[in-house]
C-alpha cells in the first residue's frame, strides 16, 4: 500500500466513525490500526502504508464496521487500557474509565504517605481488575482481596494480575459485596467503584456505557442502593484508622454527605472532584 492509500484508508475509517456519531473519530482509528499492527504510534506514521496488507484492511474495515454500531472499541479489540497498562475486557465486566484512575492515585498516595507497612486493601467489585492489578503493581508488598459478585468477571480480573506476575498477592473471591468475608477480615483500605446510576438515568446512557453489564450501572431509584451498603458495612471490615474510598455519580456528594453525618462510626469525609471538576471519590475516615 502506498502512502496516498493509506492515508484514503484512514480517513474512510474516520468518516465513518464520524458520521456515526462518534467524536473521536481520529484516535479510534488510530487505535485500531495500532492493534493491528502491534506498532507503536510512530512507526504507524513512519512505516504503517508498508506494513498493511489485505488482510489488515479487511479485518480494518470489518472493525470500522463493528464500531458504527455504537458498540464499544475496547469490546471489540478485547482489550483496555488504565492507569498506563493494558488490560483484557469482555463483555463480562464494565470497560474501564480514566474517572476510576483518580481512585487508584488517591488510594496509592495515602498508602505510600501513611507508610502503612504491606497494607492491606480490599475492592469491592473488582470486575476486570484494574483497580486490584494497579494496586498490586503500584504497591508491590501489598496484599489484596478482589470481591465480585460475578464469576466471569474474576476470571478475567485473575487473567489480567497473571499478565502483571501479581495473582500471589490477590485473593480473588465471589461474593456480594462482603458476604463472603470471614468476620475477623481487617482491611487499611477498602475501594470500590460501585454502580451508582439511577433507574431513570440508566434510560438515557449512550450506546456504549449501555453495553457494560447493567449489574455494574444500575443501583436503584438514587443510585444510591450499592453506596449505602458500603457506607453501612465497611466500617466492620476497616482496621483502626483505616479508609473506605469509592467513586459516585456527579449529583451524589451532598446526599452521602448527610448519610454520614449521622453515622458516628465516621471521624472524617473528603470528596475529590475529577479533571471535570466534578464530585467523583469520596473519603471516609473511621473514628
Amino acid at each position: 500500500m502506498d502512502q496516498n492509500q493509506f492515508h484514503r484508508l484512514i480517513k474512510e475509517g474516520e468518516d465513518k466513525l464520524r458520521e456515526a456519531g462518534i467524536d473521536a473519530a481520529s484516535a479510534e482509528v488510530e487505535i485500531i490500526l495500532l492493534t493491528l499492527l502491534d506498532v507503536e504510534r510512530i512507526d504507524l506514521y513512519l512505516y504503517g502504508a508498508k506494513l498493511i496488507d489485505d488482510k489488515i484492511v479487511e479485518k480494518f474495515r470489518k472493525i470500522i464496521e463493528r464500531r458504527a454500531t455504537r458498540y464499544p472499541l475496547q469490546y471489540i479489540l478485547g482489550e483496555a487500557w488504565f492507569y498506563g497498562r493494558k488490560f483484557s475486557v469482555t463483555e463480562d465486566v464494565m470497560v474501564p474509565t480514566p474517572e476510576t484512575e483518580l481512585l487508584c492515585e488517591i488510594a496509592i498516595n495515602f498508602a505510600r504517605f501513611k507508610k502503612i507497612n504491606q497494607p492491606t486493601i480490599l475492592d469491592i467489585g473488582a470486575g476486570s481488575g484494574v483497580v486490584t492489578v494497579t494496586m498490586a503493581c503500584e504497591l508491590p508488598d501489598a496484599a489484596i482481596t478482589a470481591a465480585d459478585i460475578s464469576e466471569a468477571a474474576l476470571r478475567i480480573a485473575r487473567q489480567n494480575a497473571q499478565s502483571y506476575f501479581a495473582e500471589d498477592r490477590i485473593t480473588f473471591i465471589c461474593s456480594d459485596m462482603f458476604e463472603a468475608l470471614t468476620p475477623d477480615s481487617r482491611f487499611d483500605l477498602i475501594l470500590s467503584n460501585p454502580p451508582y446510576i439511577s433507574d431513570d438515568e440508566y434510560k438515557d446512557l449512550p450506546p456504549e456505557v449501555l453495553a457494560d453489564p447493567k449489574i455494574s450501572l444500575v443501583s436503584g431509584i438514587e443510585g444510591m442502593d450499592i453506596i449505602r451498603r458500603l457506607i453501612d458495612t465497611a466500617p466492620e471490615y476497616l482496621k483502626e484508622n483505616g479508609r473506605l474510598m469509592f467513586e459516585i455519580g456527579y449529583n451524589q456528594a451532598d446526599l452521602i454527605a448527610k448519610i454520614t453525618e449521622s453515622d458516628n462510626r465516621y471521624k472524617s469525609i473528603s470528596i475529590i472532584k475529577d479533571l471535570n471538576d466534578i464530585d467523583r471519590v469520596v473519603i471516609l475516615g473511621l473514628k
